[in-house]
């Protein structure tokens, strides 16, 4: 009799799910194998939102041999439509004799329904293999389908004292070619890429990703739309979303007029004279964003960071120091009183790129 290994099947279908990471959004990753007496018959993983499931893929190219066969799936398999059918009936109707799957979805439409339809069909079902593996690559679509927010990741690129600027504003470059082609690959893997409207004004970024052809989202924090008409952020193809807060009567200015046919503009809730993060986010991700890649400035990131909206940090350290108290710090806001209030992280990573160090980690 062949022994059968749950663990290596589903690994192939986490490295399946993998194939469209950065494409999928507002969806997760899934990736699906069809085996029967040992041997593969059927592969596939969800390529695009509004494209086939992974299943669904998986259970065409087995064909009628999926009789009797197992399945296996990242994913718990939907119960639910949405933009496709309910991935359970196209599972029931090809007869395999077993489902086994990688995490439960954290979906509330679905969250175990699709479990118990399965068995109520008559087909054994096991959860759970290689269930930390699967939520670490779906960790921005658990946090969006669980909270309707965007999951946030922060990226600098700071002197080894974390300045991003000297006292003069100038910026560029304090880190290597290396470094930054680095960040430009990252972006990739995101929806959205956000700034304060200082950098806007600072660096006239384009926001473009270098090594896709990916239309990245453009979002700009800016309380005041201040952003100027002309700027680079406007040049493309890509969707630029302005984050603002409500115009008043009499307060349409040439400006907005201007920006307004060139971006989306999103007025949200006040705090404190600012932007209402918490808001802006909840309504960013109205939108399908699900996750965002964050890349300045000081005083945006240190906001983020005040409001406990950071997931992760991608921190490039070049050996540099730049020193003076009025030199820009790549995280600002109103920050901690005391040490014990500190943000902590986890799960920390480094990686080498030259002489610099990209420190990769989660906050706890």
């Amino acid at each position: 009799m062949i022994k059968r290994n749950d663990e290596y099947y589903m690994g192939l279908a986490l490295k399946l799910a993998l194939k469209a990471k950065g494409k999928t959004s507002p969806n997760p990753l899934v990736g699906a194998l069809v085996v029967k007496s040992g041997k593969i018959i059927g592969r596939g993983f969800h390529a695009k939102a509004g494209l086939a499931h992974a299943e669904a893929v998986a259970l065409d190219r087995a064909g009628k041999k999926a009789k009797d066969a197992t399945l296996y799936v990242t994913l718990e398999p939907c119960a639910h439509s949405g933009r496709t059918p309910p991935c359970v009936n196209r599972i029931i109707s090809s007869k395999v004799k077993e489902v086994v799957i990688g995490m439960i979805d954290p979906n509330p439409l679905n969250n175990g329904r699709g479990v118990t339809l399965l068995r109520q069909n008559n087909i054994k079902v096991k959860v759970g293999v290689l269930s930390d593996q699967l939520k670490e690559i779906n960790e921005s679509f658990i946090k969006y389908i669980t909270t309707r927010s965007p999951f946030i990741t922060v990226k600098v690129g700071q002197s080894l004292d974390g300045r991003i600027a000297t006292r003069t504003g100038d910026s560029k470059w304090i880190t290597s070619d290396k470094s930054r082609a680095y960040a430009h690959k990252i972006r990739k893997d995101y929806d959205a890429i956000m700034v304060g409207v200082n950098t806007v004004l600072r660096d006239n970024p384009s926001l473009n990703v270098w090594f896709s052809q990916k239309k990245l989202i453009k979002i700009i924090v800016d309380s005041n739309l201040s952003t100027p008409e002309n700027s680079s952020i406007f040049a493309g193809e890509a969707q630029v979303i302005i984050i603002t807060l409500p115009s008043h009567p009499g307060q349409e200015t040439d400006n907005r007029k201007k920006i307004s046919a060139k971006a989306k503009i999103l007025e949200v809730k006040e705090k404190a004279g600012q932007i209402n993060l918490r808001d802006a986010l909840k309504k960013i991700a109205q939108l399908g964003i699900s996750n965002i890649i964050v890349e300045g400035g000081g005083t945006l990131i240190g906001s983020l960071f005040d409001e406990g909206l950071v997931d992760r940090i991608l921190f490039f350290i070049s050996p540099k120091i730049i020193g003076g108290k009025e030199a820009v710090s790549s995280v600002m806001g109103i920050g901690i009183k005391r040490i014990d209030q500190a943000i902590k992280l986890k799960d920390l990573k480094l990686k080498w790129l030259g002489d610099e160090i990209l420190i990769e980690a989660k906050v706890k």
